[in-house]
């Protein structure tokens, strides 16, 4: 059995990476409102839609397609926050989750609407391929999980870390009252930050579509483990997101192979359970007021 563990790791560490880019756009949303976006998957799930109708019923090519449902993500994230979160943000903790869970179901039920319980198969941007190395099998599909997923991080790093930008999310992340006061329109950067944080949820659903039949409910599926490795990895930090889902990855592969397959499903609900009971900040948290 013992032998499996390398072929486990592998596949658990790019699974992981697909569960890291959930994590860290929800992250990124956080950072700037701290606000969790319980629809947040739904959103993932429209985006593989999105690319599946215009690369399909629109006939445009995979990057074009591509392109244009990380665009329309961004825009539905804009508004979304401007026209359904704002109006609120200084409500009960409640009405935010709650708003953030309606627009979601929203979404999917427009989806089923569409497609009831169909199965959709989205294009595919390159032909399956495998690779080995010793006795482990490494898939094209994996290592584009582990590339997007290490570029968005660095990416990420540097507009958060590097730039004015970026300081001024850190400002509004410490004290939006603070940053308003010094003249920093918060209302703008966080209609932005959602849109931003929506459309790198967009290249989610795209991963996402390359291993898995998509249908409406796909997105609970996605935003359970998205939040986990949020949870684990610590609420605002971007590579606590990242750590965070490639433990679950790991996890969920290992003991779904070593004790049971029911693993494989409750996994990230065990996970979150732990963490909030053991250290609610994470392994890397920060401090600040958590907006559910």
């Amino acid at each position: 059995m013992l032998a499996l563990l390398p072929q486990l790791l592998v596949s658990g560490i790019a699974i992981g990476m697909l569960y890291a880019l959930i994590a860290l756009s929800m992250t990124i949303l956080y950072r700037a409102t701290t606000v969790v976006n319980f629809g947040h998957g739904d959103l993932v799930m429209v985006a593989a839609y999105l690319l599946t109708i215009f690369a399909v019923n629109a006939t445009l090519p995979f990057v074009p397609a591509l392109l244009l449902s990380v665009a329309v993500l961004f825009a539905f994230g804009f508004l979304l926050h401007r026209a359904f979160i704002w109006p609120i943000i200084r409500g009960p903790h409640l009405s935010l989750a709650m708003m953030a869970i309606a627009v979601g179901y929203s979404v999917r039920g427009l989806v089923r609407l569409e497609y009831g319980q169909e199965a959709v198969r989205m294009p595919r941007p390159f032909a399956e391929k495998i690779f080995f190395v010793n006795n482990v099998v490494i898939t094209l599909d994996e290592i584009a999980f582990c590339v997007v997923v290490l570029v968005m991080l660095v990416a990420s790093y540097v507009v958060f870390s590097k730039t004015r930008f970026g300081r001024i999310v850190q400002a509004m992340f410490q004290t939006q009252r603070g940053a308003s006061l010094v003249g920093i329109n918060v209302m703008q950067y966080n209609n932005v930050i959602w849109g931003v944080g929506c459309a790198l949820g967009a290249l989610g659903g795209v991963l996402l579509g390359l291993i898995l039949i998509l249908d409406p409910d796909v997105g609970a599926w996605t935003l359970l483990r998205g939040f986990a490795a949020m949870t684990l990895g610590g609420f605002g930090s971007l590579h606590g997101a990242v750590v965070g889902g490639l433990l679950i990855g790991v996890l969920e592969k290992v003991l779904g192979t070593y004790v049971s397959t029911a693993f494989i499903d409750i996994t990230c609900y065990l996970v979150i359970i732990v963490v909030l009971l053991i250290r609610p900040r994470g392994l890397f948290g920060q401090h600040a007021t958590l907006r559910v």
